[in-house]
């Protein structure tokens, strides 16, 4: 177990479900492997640079301080260029004043709606594409046809070669932010592509930075190195096809989707990788809880909770059902759903379920910037030492290719 002031972490999973002559060259594989991630971290080059001390973004608040007098912004993007900002928004959406809406597909009936609602002269366009050349990133900007010479309420974030956003921005004199070229989609969060808009939604990005190496330091690192040799483990047994995001906090259901990304483009290869899926709590008690307790024992559980308690929220103070309810009495439904989180968790232990558990101990920035570089360190550990490349996707790339000789 692993204790801090933002997060508490722990892992559940049984012996029975490990091979223990793997654990010892796994063992023995992570302590190399951490040792070249922090060796090379300061290395502006390394995908990991983020994460650094060191680490220097692309731009200067005084640069983008001018867009802060937008309060609707529109963020157009796909993937690992929007689902992290989304992930920031609704965790402390309680701290954002301004409106934001978000582009993550192709939908022409939300475009519509858009127009009709908003005069789009007065919208912030933050426009994300790594490649700069994202058909569908490309495609709503287009039909939004928002593009006009010296525009200033658009913002480009991509790599700064020759890909038609990029050539866009020089042609038409739209401000622009380089993407690092060596810091792929779902990595980048931490980079411009993340705090460039937490900043315009009025947060601190620099404490965001505050516990992002955490996890390397001698009190935690610990639980790091538990998990992956653990987690590589049962990604190597086959026994497991499920990965389930059992979700008690509301808030961290679109941190879920980053991390559901995250997780099945960097680990799906080969063969290999765990179905990562989001079940919300405790609405989901009531639809698939019997598969997951009495279904395939085939699913590794991720338990997420929270541990604050507001003292202000409303409480049951009425009972119209009887004495046989008077449990309900001066409880709130925060205490409820703890309730039905220990529940659940007493039952996993029973039917000997492997799960994991995190608590946020927070709601700020510090906390999610931790969360975020946790898992993409402890994913992208997973996947070399199953021997995979958990920086590319290639089969994404082919469907993209695909889909251009379909068009033309």
């Amino acid at each position: 177990m692993k204790k801090n002031k933002t997060v508490i972490y722990k892992n559940f999973i049984q012996k029975k479900y490990l091979k223990v002559k793997l654990n010892k060259k796994l063992n023995k594989d992570f302590e190399k492997i951490k040792k070249n991630i922090i060796l090379h971290l300061d290395n502006n080059k390394n995908i990991f640079y983020t994460l650094s001390k060191k680490f220097k973004f692309n731009f200067k608040l005084n640069d983008i301080f001018k867009f802060k007098k937008f309060n609707n912004i529109v963020v157009v993007g796909m993937g690992g260029s929007i689902l992290g900002i989304s992930a920031i928004h609704s965790f402390l959406e309680k701290k954002i004043k301004k409106n934001f809406l978000f582009f993550d597909n192709l939908d022409d009936d939300q475009i519509q709606k858009i127009k009709k609602k908003y005069n789009l002269n007065k919208i912030l366009f933050l426009v994300i594409s790594k490649s700069g050349s994202t058909i569908e990133t490309l495609s709503n900007l287009l039909v939004l046809k928002i593009i006009k010479k010296n525009s200033k309420n658009i913002i480009i974030i991509s790599e700064k070669n020759k890909n038609p956003l990029f050539l866009l921005s020089k042609k038409m004199n739209l401000f622009h932010i380089e993407h690092k070229n060596h810091i792929g989609g779902r990595f980048s969060i931490l980079s411009e592509v993340g705090m460039v808009p937490a900043y315009l939604m009025g947060l601190n990005i620099f404490k965001f930075r505050k516990n992002l190496l955490n996890h390397f330091n001698s009190k935690n690192k610990k639980f790091l190195k538990d998990s992956s040799i653990k987690l590589t483990n049962i990604h190597k047994n086959n026994k497991f096809k499920n990965i389930i995001f059992m979700n008690y906090v509301p808030q961290l259901n679109n941190f879920l989707y980053w991390n559901q990304q995250l997780i099945a483009e960097s680990l799906g290869k080969n063969g290999k990788g765990l179905l990562p899926m989001i079940s919300l709590a405790p609405k989901d008690h009531h639809s698939l809880l019997q598969l997951y307790l009495d279904g395939p024992k085939d699913k590794l559980f991720y338990i997420f909770s929270d541990e604050i308690r507001d003292k202000n929220k409303s409480k049951i103070t009425q009972n119209f059902f009887g004495k046989k309810f008077n449990f309900l009495k001066n409880k709130n439904l925060d205490e409820i759903k703890t309730a039905q989180t220990k529940a659940f968790i007493i039952a996993l232990k029973k039917n000997k379920i492997p799960f994991r558990e995190f608590k946020i101990l927070d709601f700020n920035e510090k906390t999610l910037g931790e969360l975020f570089s946790y898992f993409m360190i402890e994913t992208a550990v997973i996947g070399i030492l199953l021997n995979i490349d958990p920086f590319n996707q290639p089969a994404v790339e082919q469907v993209k290719k695909d889909t251009i000789k379909i068009l033309i």
